[in-house]
């Protein structure tokens, strides 16, 4: 027989794991790079930008329109690696704490 307190208790067991590994996202680093490692962005699991590195030969004035593409680049390919690290932190985080329910898919919730 289905136990609806038991379900109860685990969704707010869930709830303050899933709260946890949030604030834990901070902690976690992806990056990007483009122009072959010319640039290198870093952004937390919150998809906040931390750190970015530019190779000191793309810095001139003529070539600014590049390195701003470059710049575009490494932050969009460190943005997707920390959505991806992100999403696989919080999955491992909570698993086992619901049952298998066909179509639940939770990882949204970050």
């Amino acid at each position: 027989m289905f136990d609806m307190m038991k379900m109860v208790g685990k969704v707010k067991e869930m709830q303050n794991k899933m709260k946890e590994a949030r604030e834990q996202l901070k902690d976690l680093r992806a990056e990007g790079e483009s122009g072959g490692g010319m640039v290198k962005a870093t952004i937390n699991g919150n998809r906040e930008l931390i750190s970015l590195q530019i190779d000191e030969s793309l810095i001139n004035k003529k070539d600014k329109e590049m390195m701003k593409d470059l710049i575009i680049a490494a932050v969009n390919k460190a943005v997707n690696e920390a959505e991806i690290r992100a999403k696989e932190y919080i999955k491992k985080s909570t698993d086992g704490m619901l049952p298998n329910i066909p179509g639940m898919d939770l990882s949204d919730l970050i």
